[in-house]
């Protein structure tokens, strides 16, 4: 699929010597077709590493999509240049007047918080009441799932003992869902972080089903029954070395944290890591943009209710 985004966009030229099919915005206009509108609400501090994490693993269906980028107008972030939010970003304000065929909301590193202390929690929660009648389906990571199910269906997230930190074995919960079409028996996802969601107050909501899940880390993907909403609690989107700068940057910080389970080799952290969950994440996304957005969306965005 071309992803279809904006020419300096710094993650085009990423792509691009990866052999990821680009094409921007220039040469798009000039192809009568009608492009899937996606929008990607990006939470995370280093805003250009995930926007070129997520536009990758978008970018392997014969669809075209067309990316947007916001971010919350309450918010600056640290680690992201102002000039490139100003370039490329716009906020809630400047689109809630327009439809999306589909939307990403991302994990953030505020789990140590509770959702009220979060200083854009107001504005988020604007953001996904939004999604409800101008989105065919939004697609939630992490802590960005784990917010979307407290405001929506009033489930909590608990605290874990230590992080679930690593590459975990995960399996598939309901083989015909069409979401986790040609997964593996067993597949292998990437999870960073510091709390859960209960299985059990999953279950007491009528309108979720659980999809995939880990004995080790727990539930995986959560979705509403008619595919609006998508809840994935780790990080198929990952790049090989992620899991590697987060733990050299806990370590320098003094932060006590443990090897990433199932990631060095021989759990030595000097080898390079192996990265087992490549081919997942392409087909986890394939798999929303084709059966919950392109097969669901109607022609006109307009009609979305």
């Amino acid at each position: 699929m071309p992803i279809n985004i904006p020419d300096r966009l710094p993650a085009a030229k990423i792509l691009q010597e990866e052999n990821i099919f680009v094409m921007h915005e220039t040469r798009a206009i000039h192809q009568d077709i009608r492009p899937l509108n996606i929008v990607i609400l990006n939470l995370m501090p280093n805003k250009i590493e995930t926007e070129t994490q997520l536009l990758r693993v978008l970018s392997n269906t014969p669809l075209q999509v067309e990316v947007s980028l916001i971010h919350p107008k309450t918010h600056q972030p640290k680690h992201t240049p102002a000039e490139h939010l100003k370039t490329f970003y716009r906020t809630i304000d400047e689109i809630k007047d327009e439809k999306y065929d589909g939307m990403i909301i991302t994990g953030a590193p505020v789990e140590h918080l509770s959702y009220t202390d979060v200083d854009y929690w107001a504005e988020l929660q604007e953001i996904m009441d939004w999604t409800v009648h101008n989105v065919t389906s939004t697609l939630h990571i992490c802590w960005g799932a784990q917010a979307a199910l407290y405001h929506h269906y009033g489930i909590e997230k608990v605290p874990m003992k230590k992080k679930i930190f690593g590459v975990f074995a995960h399996r598939v919960v309901k083989p015909h869902a069409k979401l986790v079409r040609g997964f593996d028996d067993c597949f292998y996802v990437p999870h960073s972080r510091y709390t859960d969601i209960r299985k059990e107050d999953v279950e007491k909501i009528d309108e979720l089903e659980i999809l995939a899940e880990s004995e080790e880390a727990g539930l995986y993907i959560v979705a509403r029954k008619d595919g609006r909403q998508i809840f994935v609690s780790g990080h198929s989107e990952y790049d090989a070395c992620t899991l590697r700068d987060e733990y050299e940057r806990d370590i320098k910080r003094g932060i006590p944290i443990d090897i990433p389970v199932n990631y060095f080799p021989n759990d030595d952290p000097k080898q390079a890591p192996i990265q087992t969950w490549r081919s997942h994440g392409y087909l986890l996304f394939s798999n929303w943009l084709n059966y919950y957005v392109y097969q669901e969306t109607p022609y006109d965005r307009n009609e979305i209710k």
